[in-house]
């Protein structure tokens, strides 16, 4: 998209030049991933046929909100200062490049799904840092209209959406169209299921610190989110990634109890 940036260990995606003008913005391409990521497609594709519909492929793109203030900060941040002063000072330029980014991940999501992806989620991991009031400005239309586009041409393709500390939007998320919100571990399964309704489907929920417990209160936490969140219309996960240095065993623990459970 004509932002250049590296991977750091440590630090995650580092942007070289951060967009901070009108200017800035108008230089910024549409993504076109059969040129810039052919080899996500390859990989897809491979993926799909090794696993033979055994599991299922999933893939995933990042939010406009998410991609923007990555480009605008620089990087990861911590107070946001940049992209919410382009936010309140200037919202054209940020609408703007927002609009480039729904584009782009309309495509994309496309893109993986015609190469073997079978549900495809939506990280918006920045969203949270709004107010639900410029949540509704900033991010809100921009992801319904990706599972807009996207629906109109794939309208079998679950789609997911995850924004970590989503407490305080949670009844806006449902509102993006998607068939699957993910909950990290901050708002009790049971109470996210009511506010929610029973429209959406519910993923994760499981504090990713619990892997460091004994079997016996990984078993027990499975257990209590399962028993919540109710039949069907589920996805048993963590609230979010595996965090560095969790036992392998209570991983594979955490698969087999999950496994073994019957309505």
């Amino acid at each position: 998209m004509n932002i250049p940036f590296d991977i750091v260990k440590g630090k995650g995606p580092i942007i070289f030049d951060p967009l901070a003008t009108a200017a800035d913005v108008d230089q910024v391409r549409e993504f076109v991933p059969e040129e810039s990521v052919p080899y996500v497609g390859e990989a897809l594709t491979i993926l799909r046929k090794e696993v033979n519909n055994e599991a299922a492929v999933l893939g995933f793109v990042g939010a406009p909100f998410t991609l923007a203030s990555y480009v605008v900060e620089g990087g990861s941040s911590k107070h946001f200062t940049k992209i919410k002063k382009l936010a309140f000072s200037q919202p054209k330029v940020l609408h703007a490049l927002l609009q480039k980014f729904a584009t782009s991940m309309a495509k994309y999501i496309r893109y993986q799904a015609d190469k073997g992806a079978q549900a495809v989620q939506i990280f918006d991991s920045w969203a949270t840092e709004l107010s639900p009031a410029d949540f509704e400005e900033f991010s809100l239309p921009y992801l319904k209209q990706i599972v807009d586009s996207v629906k109109q041409t794939h309208s079998n393709l679950p789609l997911i959406l995850y924004a970590s500390g989503s407490g305080g939007l949670l009844e806006r998320l449902p509102l993006t169209g998607v068939d699957v919100v993910s909950l990290d571990w901050t708002v009790d399964m049971a109470e996210g299921r009511r506010r929610l309704g029973t429209d959406v489907a519910v993923q994760g929920n499981v504090d990713p610190g619990v892997l460091f417990g004994s079997k016996e209160f990984i078993t027990s936490r499975i257990n209590d989110t399962v028993r919540k969140a109710g039949r069907g219309k589920h996805i048993l996960n963590l609230g979010h990634g595996i965090i560095v240095g969790t036992p392998e065993e209570n991983v594979a623990h955490f698969f087999e109890v999950a496994k073994s459970i019957r309505y």
